[in-house]
């Protein structure tokens, strides 16, 4: 068997401690074109809010459009400032 291509590297754009919103993010991003993959979501429903956070990845390529997108005025969500 033979490996495929290498996947695009991935950057974290976000670290959420909401499922919900960290899906209604992740699908704003989709939506736009930017394909966006949660981390740890699982984990973190199950601990109720999550230790870690929801990690919100998306194609290292795509990190300055993504965080564009999310800080848009009329955005649902701005990105946090850190």
């Amino acid at each position: 068997m033979t490996a495929g291509p290498a996947a695009a590297p991935l950057a974290e754009l976000e670290r959420l401690h909401d499922v919900a919103l960290a899906e209604i993010m992740a699908g704003r991003l989709r939506t736009a074109g930017i394909a966006a993959t949660l981390f740890d979501a699982g984990f973190a429903g199950l601990l109720g809010g999550g230790l870690p956070g929801i990690r919100l990845m998306v194609p290292a390529a795509d990190l300055r459009a993504a965080r564009a997108l999310l800080s848009a005025p009329g955005s649902d969500q701005p990105m946090h400032k850190d």
